[in-house]
């Protein structure tokens, strides 16, 4: 089925997608910025170079940190934090509901599978390929 992936660009700086916006929820659920940046396969730096670029765009930080000590360091959401990842959420589930006879036209509209197509390609001979209608033929001279 086909899924609408939506990425806001905000009007001063920057952008949130669904990336950034799963990486605020993954430091929320695990309390540290190395954990979700793990979780996603990415580099401590690039979660930390992504939360930064988050917490400049808004006016206060998504992402408070705090220092190691004896405990170790963490870091939490803010309440702007919380707020724009259920709004962005939000206007996911809003989009989505919108556009589902759409996305069910457009999933429709797709060729079938390639496994589904050597089905009917080995029925027209070993040797045939299936040519575009719109590309050219090539002069053999």
């Amino acid at each position: 089925m086909a899924r609408l992936t939506l990425r806001i660009d905000l009007s001063n700086r920057g952008a949130v997608g669904p990336g950034k916006i799963r990486l605020l929820e993954l430091v929320d659920e695990s309390g540290s910025i190395s954990a979700a940046g793990r979780a996603m396969n990415m580099s401590y730096r690039r979660a930390w170079m992504l939360i930064d670029s988050l917490n400049r765009c808004f006016r206060a930080p998504l992402v408070e940190t705090q220092l190691g000590g004896t405990r170790g360091g963490g870091a939490a959401l803010s309440k702007l934090g919380r707020e724009i990842v259920a709004r962005y959420r939000a206007i996911e589930r809003t989009s989505t509901r919108t556009a589902a006879d759409d996305l069910a036209a457009l999933d429709a509209a797709q060729a079938p599978p390639r496994s589904a197509r050597r089905g009917k390609r080995a029925l027209a001979g070993a040797g045939a390929r299936h040519r575009s209608s719109l590309m050219p033929r090539r002069s053999r001279a």
